[in-house]
């Protein structure tokens, strides 16, 4: 079978996730990543997977493993404080890299540029971003829709909600699985009672790749994809604990203990603007996915929550969090 896969970003949560994905169906694929011996501790030595070591600056390496792919998955992901330095740059390499077979692009997004809105967000709700970070989750993805019209690339765009799975170790997920692994009342942040939308990154997968079977496309394709809204993550701690026989509570950070930890965090501070969605639940509508994929079959909370406890019981080194460690970028 050809490979016509490569992602980037496959040692983060969603690529991990997608490269798992394509192994699991024997499907060959490359992954660019920065650090060989990581990955194949994480992948082992499939023999479905090529793993070439370099960074996605280096465009020399990016149009080399580029050739001939159908699909590349963007699941880079950079600290909040670097996105707006980071983010596009490296999103045009990608496009550039794309144009000579004119590959798909495979691109997660989130809900930032939709700000704190009480309505569900469809596919057609008009992005209103308030903050920063929104305006460049929104240029992002006019970047895409124009280089799609312009010929330059395809791309496929699926808006995802928080997520959590196996490898996801960012600052919001990581205080919830690590603690509940070693006994320790779970984390959370200034609001622990309100409902919350949660993705599975193996679900998200499966999704992604049942875009790249779908025939006929159009050019630009942007859908929604909500996963599971959760009654409030006191309830997610509970869950989660029946899989750790570990207590089941939730220690919330209040806001003023965030901005003290964001005087030495300069990840913490990047987050302050994005307190509204801890204070609010902020919903996708995935109803077009629901129509459009309606025998999809996702996985069942307590057996994803269970999927993830198992990955940090295997994987996870067992550290001391730092306070500098808590609360980084989430998606």
């Amino acid at each position: 079978m050809k490979n016509i896969f490569l992602t980037l970003g496959a040692t983060g949560g969603v690529g991990y996730a997608f490269t798992r994905e394509l192994i699991s169906r024997q499907i060959p694929s490359t992954i660019l990543v920065r650090n060989r011996e990581k990955a194949i501790k994480l992948f082992g030595n499939s023999e479905y997977l090529e793993i070439v070591e370099g960074d996605i600056t280096n465009s020399n390496i990016l149009h080399k493993i580029s050739g001939g792919k159908k699909f590349i998955f963007f699941g880079i992901n950079f600290p909040y404080q670097d996105w707006e330095s980071k983010f596009k740059p490296s999103l045009e390499t990608v496009i550039n890299a794309s144009k000579e077979s004119r590959a798909t692009i495979l691109f997660p997004e989130n809900n930032y540029a939709f700000g704190n809105t009480s309505s569900p967000i469809s596919e057609i709700t008009e992005p209103v971003p308030t903050t920063k970070k929104g305006l460049i989750r929104l240029e992002l993805v006019k970047l895409l829709k124009a280089a799609s019209q312009h010929g330059d690339c395809k791309a496929v765009v699926l808006r995802l909600p928080d997520f959590f799975g196996p490898n996801v170790t960012n600052g919001l997920i990581k205080p919830i699985f690590e603690n509940a692994i070693h006994q320790k009342p779970m984390q959370w942040i200034i609001n622990a009672d309100i409902p919350h939308q949660f993705a599975f990154t193996p679900d998200v997968a499966a999704v992604f790749y049942q875009l790249t079977q779908v025939k006929e496309l159009p050019d630009f394709y942007l859908l929604n994809y909500g996963g599971e809204v959760i009654s409030s993550i006191k309830e997610f701690g509970i869950n989660v604990s029946k899989c750790t026989n570990g207590p089941s509570e939730i220690k919330v950070l209040p806001k003023f203990v965030l901005n003290l930890i964001g005087l030495v965090s300069p990840e913490v501070k990047s987050l302050k603007e994005n307190f509204y969605q801890f204070e609010n639940s902020i919903v996708l509508d995935d109803t077009t996915f629901n129509k459009t994929f309606p025998d999809f079959k996702k996985t069942p909370m307590q057996d994803a929550i269970k999927a993830t406890v198992d990955w940090y019981r295997q994987h996870h080194s067992i550290s001391k969090l730092k306070a500098d460690q808590i609360y980084v970028t989430k998606s």
